[in-house]
């Protein structure tokens, strides 16, 4: 009679992965402990974000953006790295990681103290004129909407994953405009329904055609963007290993897949490998 598989354990993680160079793919999971939550994992509320070609489509929609993002922005500011963006760091720094590779845009990693990174999807904390291609700081942009909207959107609200405050009335909300001349300003993301930029997913692929073995930490990877790099180190025969919770996109190309935290693998994984 045949007999079950048992399910991987942080121990089939740890010797799969120990003495092979890494590259870490991380997801919106990886932040939830840091108060920031996902779009996909359990008990997550289903919502659409807004696409790129709603954004840019009226000033209206430009306003609802920015009326939620800027009362988000005051949370998003007030998140801190968790144990697993820590855990990453030192297995950085002992060299058993050789990169990170993150879908997220809370600058968590950098914040950490991770060296070799990719944003892939950018960072909320820069600003990016769409006619004129002047960048600037998040931080700049918001004393300008505070000074332009005293008192606006003070409260409680619930958070979505990339920041936004789920408002519903913001008609009455002045957006800021760009002041080298005067065009739309949007954060300096990758939208949905935008392409990330040529050179930098190159620059994974660079990664993960290096690596020994590729680590998908707290992604459902249901975009491809964070996908392709899953099917290139499958394809190359590069060792896949999923730590989620719940069923991921790439389950059926991982080595290993283990249903489980970020935090509560990735912490006791740095203290045995970076010892």
């Amino acid at each position: 009679m045949d007999t079950l598989t048992p399910p991987p354990t942080l121990e089939d993680v740890r010797t799969l992965l120990a003495g092979r160079r890494t590259v870490v793919l991380t997801g919106a999971g990886v932040s939830t402990d840091s108060g920031i939550p996902d779009y996909r994992g359990p008990g997550s509320v289903p919502r659409q974000p807004m696409t790129y070609q709603e954004f840019v489509a009226t000033p209206q929609a430009q306003q609802r953006y920015w009326a939620r993002a800027h009362v988000g922005w005051r949370h998003m500011t007030g998140a801190a790295p968790n144990a697993a963006h820590h855990a990453l760091v030192a297995l950085e720094r002992a060299g058993a990681v050789d990169a990170v590779i993150t879908q997220n845009v809370d600058g968590l990693h950098e914040e950490a103290g991770q060296r070799e990174l990719v944003t892939l999807h950018g960072r909320i904390a820069d600003v990016v004129c769409l006619d004129c291609g002047d960048r600037t700081s998040r931080v700049a942009l918001h004393e300008r909407l505070d000074a332009m909207n005293p008192g606006y959107g003070e409260g409680a609200y619930a958070i979505a994953p990339d920041g936004d405050a789920l408002l519903e009335e913001t008609s009455a909300f002045r957006v800021a405009a760009c002041e080298r001349c005067g065009g739309r300003l949007k954060p300096d993301v990758v939208f949905f329904g935008e392409n990330v930029p040529k050179p930098r997913v190159e620059r994974c692929r660079s990664f993960v055609d290096a690596a020994d073995a590729l680590l998908v930490v707290g992604s459902s990877l249901q975009v491809m963007s964070g996908l392709r790099f899953v099917r290139q180190a499958a394809k190359a025969g590069t060792p896949v290993v999923i730590v989620n919770r719940g069923r991921t996109r790439g389950d059926e190309l991982a080595t290993l897949k283990l249903d489980a935290g970020c935090a509560e693998t990735l912490v006791p994984l740095a203290s045995s490998l970076a010892a």
